[in-house]
């Protein structure tokens, strides 16, 4: 079995020369946890996840999709019917878990309900002609998925992931770990944890996610009772934004694709193997499967501001398994 000494030595070193306040590191196969541990916070300890949240959230529509209650094209109008006034085109599922609906994005910490910005930001361009991250397009899936199953998002998503065992997940912030420079950064953590966002405001421990992460990678070894039918996961790991212009924060040098929701690291350039998806989150939060190496990674941590930290490089410990 593989050491990833080479892996927790960089965790460790980050923290110990304070470019990271804390971490903690995990890493596991289809056979669940291989190695787990913590520096400066227990290896329990529940962080936000931010936009590790948007994965999360994107199982909980594909498994709409998969039941028949939703496809990829059904417009945001039919659970939103107000939505979109003015604009000449459709927004569908496919977009909004593609970051390419155009909705214009607010503030994570905005003070308006995330129903109200959904209806009232105007459009940057028209659906699918352009890839722009965007979070606000969460509450659309979100919309989505409680419009067709008639269960709301975050109890939908805890009852598949608390299947598997991954029971920590949760909207409470109570006890969590802080991001220590989140004020700084310019994010008022009381307004954004108000506004309870389904791509962003999900908070969990290591384990919750790398129970996440073996689940997938049973599936891709065929496994055929789990979270996903084999067919469903093939579909959110499916390139949506092609060839279209990527706008910032993320164009198109950053060697990354959407899927459905999943960031696809296809061309990413600082990478050893580029068979890789998963998200990352505004705090340092990273949750990566890499299908053919048959290996996950959580690392979990709580710094929005992190000079001389690059995560490729953890992944590649990771892949080689040093």
């Amino acid at each position: 079995m593989a050491s990833y000494a080479a892996a927790f030595d960089w965790a460790r070193r980050h923290v110990h020369d304070g470019r990271l306040p804390t971490a903690v590191l995990g890493i596991a196969t289809a056979h669940g946890t291989v190695a787990l541990d913590g520096f400066g916070a227990g290896t329990d300890a529940t962080y936000p996840l931010f936009s590790i949240s948007k994965v999360l959230m994107g199982i909980t529509a594909a498994r709409a999709v998969e039941r028949g209650l939703l496809t990829p094209e059904t417009p945001l109008t039919t659970a939103v019917p107000a939505f979109g006034a003015g604009r000449d085109d459709v927004v569908r599922l496919r977009h909004l878990v593609s970051h390419t609906s155009g909705i214009s994005e607010p503030p994570l910490d905005t003070a308006a309900t995330l129903r109200t910005e959904l209806l009232t930001r105007g459009c940057d361009f028209a659906a699918g002609t352009a890839s722009r991250y965007s979070s606000l397009a969460f509450e659309g899936i979100a919309a989505l998925t409680e419009h067709a199953t008639s269960v709301p998002w975050d109890a939908d998503t805890r009852a598949w992931a608390s299947a598997i065992g991954a029971d920590g997940l949760t909207l409470d912030h109570t006890g969590s770990i802080e991001v220590v420079d989140a004020a700084a950064a310019g994010l008022d953590m009381a307004r954004f944890r108000a506004t309870r966002a389904p791509g962003a405001g999900l908070l969990g421990r290591a384990e919750d996610l790398l129970r996440v992460g073996s689940e997938l990678l049973r599936i891709h070894a065929g496994a055929t009772d789990g979270i996903l039918a084999p067919a469903t996961l093939h579909m959110m790991l499916r390139p949506l934004t092609g060839d279209i212009s990527r706008l910032e924060p993320y164009p198109a040098q950053r060697g990354q694709d959407w899927g459905f929701t999943f960031n696809l690291r296809t061309r990413a350039p600082g990478l050893i193997d580029r068979d890789v998806y998963g998200h990352g989150g505004w705090a340092g939060t990273e949750f990566w499967v890499h299908p053919s190496a048959g290996v996950c990674w959580v690392l979990l941590t709580n710094r929005a501001v992190r000079e001389g930290v690059d995560a490729d490089e953890l992944d590649n410990t990771v892949v080689s398994g040093r």
